[in-house]
Formats: C-alpha cells, sequence, structure tokens
C-alpha cells in the first residue's frame, strides 16, 4: 500500500523548478498552470528569489503546480493508477495547500480547478494576513498536553498537528514572539517562513471568498482514496471534498491523524511528491519503519517509479 502526498507551504526554494522546465512538455505544462492560476509560474519557480516566493499569494500556486508536475511525470492524475500499480493498494493526502493537488490526484478536481481555487485562496488568504501582523511557529518537544497549554496561554491557536514532537502554533507576531521567548519546558519554538496566521480565525475572509469560488464548480467522487486534514478519515463524495477544503482554511491540520489512518490502512510506502522532503521527514517520526522517498529533482523519476511499483504493484 502506497500513500502518496503533496507537501505544503514552506516546501519550495528558489529555483526549484529549473531543471524540470528543460523537458518542452513540462515547461508547456507549467505555462498552463500558470494560466489558470493567474500566476507567472515559470519566473517564480526558476528565478524569483526567497522573499518573493515565500509571499503567500506566490508560494501556493507554486508549490500546487510543482506537486502537478512532478505527478505527471510519474503517470499520475485524474484518478488513474500508473502502469503497473493498482487503485487497491493507492490513497492519496496533501498537508495544508498540499490537499489541493492531492483533490486533483484523487480525480476529485481537474488540474485547472486545482489552479482556480488555488488562485483565490493564495490570494484570500494573502489578503487576510495582511490585514493583521499575524504568523505561526513550531513547537517541537516538550509534553503535548503543556505544549497545547502554553499555546493557548498565549492566547494563539493549535494551527497543525504534525505528528509526535510538533505542534504548530498561529496568531499574532507579538504573541508568537512571546511563546518563543518564553517556550514551554523541554520544547524549542522555531518561526516558520509564511506571511500569516494560517488554518486560524485570522483567515475567514479567505474562506469566504473561496465558498463564493468553488459554488461553481462540478466536482466528481474522488476515484483514490483521499485523506482529509479535518480527522485524516477518507472522503468519498466530490462535494463534500470542496466544502472541506473551503473549511481547511480556518481549521487546524491534523496530520498526525492522516498518519494514523496510513499506519491503520497498512502502509508500507510514503512518495512525496515535489517539492518532497518535509513530509517525508515527518514520517520519520510519525510512521517509523515506514519507508519513504522525496522527489526533488528530475533525476528521482526513476527511483520514484521504482518504489511506487514496489509498493502499489
Amino acid at each position: 500500500m502506497l500513500a502518496i502526498v503533496c507537501p505544503g507551504q514552506g516546501s519550495q526554494t528558489p529555483g526549484f523548478l529549473s531543471p524540470w522546465i528543460e523537458d518542452d512538455s513540462a515547461r508547456e505544462t507549467l505555462a498552463r498552470l500558470s494560466d489558470a492560476a493567474g500566476t507567472d509560474l515559470l519566473t517564480h519557480g526558476t528565478s524569483s528569489d526567497a522573499e518573493t516566493i515565500r509571499d503567500t499569494a506566490v508560494a501556493q500556486p507554486l508549490i500546487v503546480a510543482a506537486s502537478l508536475l512532478s505527478a505527471r511525470a510519474l503517470g499520475l492524475g485524474a484518478g488513474a493508477a500508473p502502469a503497473g500499480a493498482s487503485r487497491e493498494q493507492l490513497l492519496v493526502a496533501g498537508h495544508s495547500v498540499g490537499e489541493v493537488p492531492a483533490a486533483a490526484l484523487a480525480g476529485a478536481l481537474t488540474e485547472e480547478q486545482a489552479m482556480r481555487l488555488i488562485r483565490v485562496r493564495a490570494s484570500g488568504m494573502a489578503e487576510a494576513a495582511a490585514a493583521t501582523p499575524t504568523s505561526m511557529a513550531a513547537v517541537v518537544g516538550g509534553v503535548e498536553e503543556e505544549v497545547r497549554q502554553a499555546i493557548a496561554d498565549h492566547e494563539l491557536t493549535a494551527a497543525n498537528a504534525n505528528g509526535p514532537g510538533q505542534i504548530v502554533a498561529a496568531g499574532t507576531q507579538e504573541a508568537i514572539a512571546a511563546l518563543e521567548a518564553e517556550p514551554p519546558q523541554r520544547a524549542r519554538v522555531i518561526p516558520l517562513p509564511v506571511a500569516g496566521a494560517f488554518h486560524t480565525e485570522h483567515m475567514a475572509p479567505a474562506a469566504r471568498r473561496l465558498d463564493e469560488e468553488v459554488a461553481s464548480f462540478t466536482s466528481d467522487d474522488p476515484a483514490l482514496p483521499l485523506l482529509s486534514n479535518r480527522d485524516g478519515e477518507t472522503v468519498a463524495d466530490g462535494a463534500e471534498v470542496l466544502s472541506r477544503l473551503v473549511d481547511q482554511v480556518t481549521r487546524p491540520v491534523r496530520w498526525d491523524l492522516c498518519m494514523e489512518t496510513m499506519s491503520a490502512r497498512g502502509v508500507t510506502g510514503i512518495l512525496e511528491l515535489l517539492p518532497g522532503g518535509t513530509l517525508t521527514g515527518l514520517a520519520k517520526r510519525g510512521l517509523k519503519g515506514v519507508p519513504s522517498f522525496a522527489v526533488k529533482s528530475p533525476e528521482d523519476l526513476d527511483d520514484a517509479r521504482a518504489f511506487l511499483a514496489e509498493h502499489a504493484a
């Protein structure tokens, strides 16, 4: 059983798409996705600097497009299993914004719908973040109950539960700074390179805009099992997928529960799409002993295909 996972915001790095667009087909795909997103992803993925691609309005479509681009290179997409793989041996999930390309891979959204959705999501969240200076920080280590209490005491939200020993706090920049200055016992507070308090009520205006956008969408039921960030459960109804993608903007991400479901389903391998590395790192702690593979460059594709065939044949 193979879990195909898509990373979230913060996984992008300057120039990470440069080697991918040496392929003419990939370049054409990225240009098409750029048109749907209303953003020049060719430039942002190759020559824009770190500060530019940190902007939520740029980062989110860039990450979604990268996951879709690498999935295409592996023969994944629209609910189809690649040659030699079985649908019954696959499931998909995405962390935060990564849930959007995951929904497209499962067949609930088209690629164009995914990019339209992320265009509104990203711009809405960027505007909401600009309204009040907010941020996020990972709290690593400590006792979970004490960590959650410290987050609450600083009037912050536990916005992401990423697995054993890592909870992400979100809220005003002042409150994040206060938590960093007074961390929970045996824990470290690490500011994250994001521009807002995502997955909190600070993002309510973005959720309303996104709800209006997806009202015009016609979605299909997922053809592959799709895990939800809300509770780690499989979502089988296309309309429910859209509803959960909207709600996710203001709800905590429960990646810990997604990993619990993967474990319960007997997952034997984790394949992380571009820009890979973050979720395989979490899997090493939350799914100990389960092999993982992160796609980072086109040179990884042959090994990724072999990994896919091993765990989904």
